[in-house]
């Protein structure tokens, strides 16, 4: 693989030559049906409001975390400049797999330029199905301190002219993350932070993001525990990801948007429909409404696919035994509009209303 600085920014230089386009003057008048209640003015991230103390704080409570590891359920304690954890990263630097303007995300998060994604490799969690497995489970990618982080911020912000620094499966780094925003918001950084989790995160961990992070981005997977200890690996899923979205709901509320439609700050929860799961997908919107917020801003997700081990022949025990067996049969297939829509109907009778649509186009989505 070539350079970092050659892989990582032609694509900042191809949005620097394409990405601006014209915007009438008078867009940033048009209200588009936003609620007042989730109106912005303007809007100040919120790392350039922490005072020079709570910085120092936060700096020495990374480092700390470095030193006895509890940044996710798994706990491992280790002191992560001797020896790693679960996830098979070090204190020292952050393995990023892409940098990059992106536009795959929801148009409210994208906005006209794209969102400044940042691709963490490694995750702490292990999903069968993962459709990054490539990045999350074979750790692939180039070694950044805090510092070279933040350089690549500053780049996305002033090449790339992007809307948000997107921080993609972070859940492991957060540590190094709270250290580059920091380093990030000395050097002149003034776009929010998206923190785009699987809300697989302990409590101690959300607490040192407080104050940096503007949107959270989680994802609330599955319901059922049988569900996570197979699919997802990690027993104590549904309990860890109910405290993290409530904490991170207590941060920064719901989603609210300036009047051209981007969003500044709040919770974007999203749900992955998957194949026979859509009772899961049912419980999970009734405990949103009841527990988080009705106002809550939801994306229901129907791009599943077959991926990583799903599909995947089962290994032979024995000559003749398994040997046309697929690993995780029941969810290698996509999944089905009337499963769609089920959860879907379920988020409606339980009170949601604010929904990300797949037909969005442009600021129309509001």
């Amino acid at each position: 693989m070539t350079s970092i600085s050659r892989s990582i920014h032609l694509p900042l230089s191809a949005c620097v030559r394409s990405s601006r386009p014209s915007v009438s003057p008078f867009i940033h008048r048009r209200f588009l049906g936003i609620p007042s209640a989730f109106l912005l003015d303007h809007y100040i991230p919120r790392y350039q409001l922490l005072s020079s103390v709570d910085a120092a704080k936060k700096r020495s409570h990374a480092y700390a975390h470095l030193r006895n590891c509890n940044l996710c359920p798994r706990r491992c304690g280790v002191n992560r400049y001797e020896e790693t954890g679960v996830c098979l990263i070090g204190a020292e630097t952050a393995k990023v797999n892409v940098i990059a303007p992106h536009r795959g995300e929801e148009p409210c998060i994208q906005g006209f330029h794209g969102s400044g994604s940042v691709f963490f490799s490694g995750c702490n969690l292990r999903c069968v199905f993962c459709q990054n497995h490539d990045i999350a489970h074979q750790r692939n990618g180039f070694d950044l301190t805090p510092d070279e982080l933040a350089d690549w911020y500053m780049k996305l912000q002033t090449e790339g002219n992007v809307h948000n620094i997107n921080l993609i499966t972070p859940e492991h780094v957060v540590p190094q993350v709270v250290l580059s925003i920091l380093a990030a918001r000395d050097m002149g950084l003034n776009v929010p932070i998206v923190y785009n989790t699987s809300s697989f995160d302990s409590l101690e961990s959300l607490e040192l993001l407080d104050g940096l992070v503007d949107i959270y981005l989680p994802d609330f997977k599955v319901w059922k525990s049988s569900t996570s200890k197979r699919l997802l690996k990690a027993d104590d899923y549904t309990g860890t990801a109910m405290e993290s979205i409530r904490a991170m709901y207590e941060q920064v509320g719901d989603l609210c948007f300036t009047s051209d439609g981007i969003a500044k700050k709040g919770v974007l929860l999203r749900h992955l429909v998957m194949p026979g799961k859509e009772d899961e997908g049912r419980d999970i919107m009734r405990w949103l409404a009841d527990n988080v917020s009705k106002d809550l801003y939801v994306h229901i997700m129907e791009q599943y696919r077959p991926d990583a081990h799903v599909g995947k022949k089962k290994r032979r025990i024995t000559e003749g035994s398994g040997a046309d067996e697929l690993r995780y049969a029941e969810i290698n297939r996509a999944v089905r509009d009337k499963e769609v829509g089920t959860v879907r109907n379920a988020a409606v009778a339980a009170g949601l209303w604010r929904f990300c649509e797949a037909n969005e186009k442009g600021m129309f989505h509001l």
